[in-house]
């Protein structure tokens, strides 16, 4: 390990040390306050371009797992823990959390005062930092910082989605649903076909789709509406990813096209496009909400859900008309906009992340929600 310092754009620094790879790195800096599923967090496509920040104090005691992936590598710019574990305990893990970092090329930075940084994120908002050896001048380092694009006004989406269309069959690997899935994998006649729309997904997601008997094919994320609906499918699902809802223009006006005429299910960055579509507005939270903890109302049935999040913007309630969109969902702790489902269309969406990976499973009802919408939707188009 090598003396570090991490540099804000406001100036703040952190000396620590480094772990995984000795490289440096720069991305908005943000915080997750899951006390596990390090990996999952790490693979996740929506953390792509950014320095993510561990408020659990100890990252990495059961290793990393193959089972557990969400997407090919590592996509986060960096990762920052108060200790990592020096250890696996885990019969399911193939090597330690450094030694996947040092693999695909990631930097980790620790040994620092993690609930310190995490203050000055939730007081200052997230910024832009810059990972870097711990002699250089701390002027130049926050020039450094400054100059990171910023998220708002930034299309990722396109940098994090697969090239070409492909199918996915894969079903959760869970110990307890495997004779679920076992049953769910005969593929009987009249199987619902979805089509993703990646903007940045998470294989879990696709799991749970296969999970509820689906067939699942996956899309590049600027296909039009006129190359999905030849797929035939029987509903579509908006993908989570990363970056700001507002430049990916070119699938705010596919959705638009796609609406009524199939069911759609929006998740995260999808729930947000879908929200685009609808004539809605969105904007950039403070901190963003990241952790598997968060508290959301179902407003159809004023149950709570204890749900995972993974989002730095939002959708403007204010700015939806009533007539068109219900509001479902709100989350708990700021009031958020959390779910919508528009009154005259097969379509709904949520902001967090129902298929949890990591985080509890309050949500998982929704893709059985989906699949009926499915069913609903082909019933009354064959009674026509």
């Amino acid at each position: 390990m090598k003396d570090t310092l991490l540099v804000l754009e406001d100036g703040r620094s952190f000396r620590g040390r480094r772990f995984g790879a000795l490289t440096d790195a720069g991305g908005e800096v943000v915080f997750n306050t899951s006390m596990t599923g390090y990996q999952e967090i790490l693979g996740d496509p929506s953390y792509t371009g950014q320095i993510v920040v561990m408020t659990y104090p100890l990252i990495g005691n059961y290793g990393i797992s193959p089972d557990d992936f969400e997407s090919r590598r590592p996509l986060c710019a960096g990762l920052i823990v108060k200790e990592p574990s020096r250890i696996a305990s885990n019969w399911r893990h193939d090597r330690t959390l450094s030694e996947y970092l040092e693999a695909h090329g990631v930097p980790g930075f620790c040994d620092i005062d993690t609930r310190a940084l995490v203050r000055h994120l939730r007081d200052h908002g997230s910024q832009r930092g810059v990972i870097a050896d711990g002699s250089r001048n701390i002027e130049s380092l926050v020039v450094r910082a400054r100059a990171i694009p910023s998220m708002s006004g930034c299309d990722l989406a396109t940098t994090v989605s697969t090239p070409e269309r492909y199918d996915w069959a894969d079903a959760t690997p869970s110990l307890a649903e495997r004779k679920r899935v076992q049953k769910n994998a005969a593929r009987e006649p009249g199987q619902q076909r979805v089509v993703v729309l990646d903007y940045g997904v998470k294989w879990s997601i696709l799991r749970r789709l296969v999970d509820t008997g689906c067939e699942v094919i996956t899309v590049p994320a600027g296909t039009s509406a006129k190359d999905v609906l030849k797929l035939k499918p029987d509903g579509v699902v908006l993908s989570n990813g990363p970056g700001d809802p507002e430049p990916v223009d070119y699938a705010v006006r596919n959705i638009r096209d796609l609406i009524g005429r199939v069911p759609i299910f929006g998740i995260c960055l999808g729930h947000q496009l879908l929200g685009l579509a609808c004539g809605g507005k969105t904007y950039k939270l403070k901190f963003g909400h990241r952790g598997g903890n968060h508290p959301v109302m179902d407003l159809t049935t004023r149950q709570v859900e204890i749900t995972a999040h993974n989002h730095g913007f939002s959708v403007d309630a204010d700015s939806l008309r009533d007539t068109e969109v219900e509001r479902t969902h709100l989350n708990l702790n700021d009031q958020t906009l959390e779910g919508l489902r528009l009154r005259n269309a097969p379509a709904f969406s949520v902001q967090y992340h129902p298929e949890a990976a990591p985080g509890p499973h309050d949500a998982h009802y929704l893709f059985r929600r989906f699949n009926d919408l499915m069913h609903e939707f082909a019933s009354a188009s064959s009674s026509r």
